[in-house]
């Protein structure tokens, strides 16, 4: 199918947090460290540390430190370049992953955070390439995050069949993330299965998850499809009261409910 403009599927959903695997974690050595490389691990850490903390600049500074101290150390390379896409520094980052995949080319999170980057730049064939290959490592723990990755990237190339595949395995395998529930349900109400995507929000919403303006936007869209007005009006209301300079609300008063 030719591919549509990008889709703003869940834009504000799935934080870095949630989507980008961890970076200190690496092939083990086979010898001792010597002490150039443990060196080079304890700034990997203080690095990690800062960019879980938003602190892209700082992480990139010791990143380099690390890189100084061992050149070779393949999740320096991945987590440097997370820090320069995060701060736009794109060509950079690809060679950063790159250089990552040469030296540890079957590192499942290091091809997960791949993945994410080329999702980011709307590559969307050379990202699911990507977190195909993540999956496909053996004992990889984070099945579930990628194929969350994969259905979410997938339902921004509009490739909404197969995003529903990726999103429902993803909540088989961990139902109780939100994350997953909710982009289930955008992708379902998309597919025009309105009921099966209120069962979710319904689900998320008994879990006792705070709603946020996405949440109650796409409430109110899929009560909007099944023509249940005064729900309408009800989600309407609390995304005005609570959200009211959101743009999930512009979209609500200019009766946007089937962008």
């Amino acid at each position: 199918m030719p591919l549509a403009r990008p889709s703003p599927l869940l834009p504000g959903l799935l934080s870095a947090a949630l989507l980008l695997a961890g970076c200190a974690a690496g092939p083990a050595r086979v010898a001792e460290p010597d002490a150039d490389q443990r060196r080079a691990q304890t700034r990997l850490a203080l690095a990690t540390a800062y960019f879980e903390q938003g602190q892209a600049e700082t992480a990139l500074e010791e990143v380099d430190r690390a890189l100084a101290a061992d050149p070779l150390l393949a999740p320096a390379h991945g987590l440097r370049g997370l820090a320069q896409a995060s701060l736009g520094q794109n060509v950079a980052a690809q060679a950063s992953f790159t250089r990552a995949l040469e030296l540890a080319p079957r590192d499942a999170d290091t091809l997960h955070n791949h993945g994410w980057f080329l999702c980011q730049q709307q590559r969307w064939d050379e990202a699911q390439s990507r977190f195909e290959q993540a999956l496909a490592q053996p004992d990889y723990r984070g099945t579930a995050r990628s194929l969350l990755a994969l259905g979410v990237c997938q339902g921004r190339a509009q490739r909404w069949e197969a995003a529903e595949h990726s999103l429902a395995r993803a909540f088989e395998l961990d139902p109780a993330n939100t994350a997953t529930a909710l982009g289930l349900a955008e992708v379902l109400l998309r597919r025009g299965d309105a009921e099966r995507a209120r069962w979710h929000v319904e689900r998320v919403s008994r879990s006792g998850t705070p709603a946020d303006a996405q949440t109650l936007w796409l409430a109110a869209r899929i009560e909007h499809r099944l023509g249940r007005h005064a729900a309408v009006e009800a989600f309407g209301r609390e995304l005005r009261q609570r959200y009211p300079q959101a743009p999930q609300t512009l979209a609500l008063d200019q009766g946007r409910f089937d962008d």
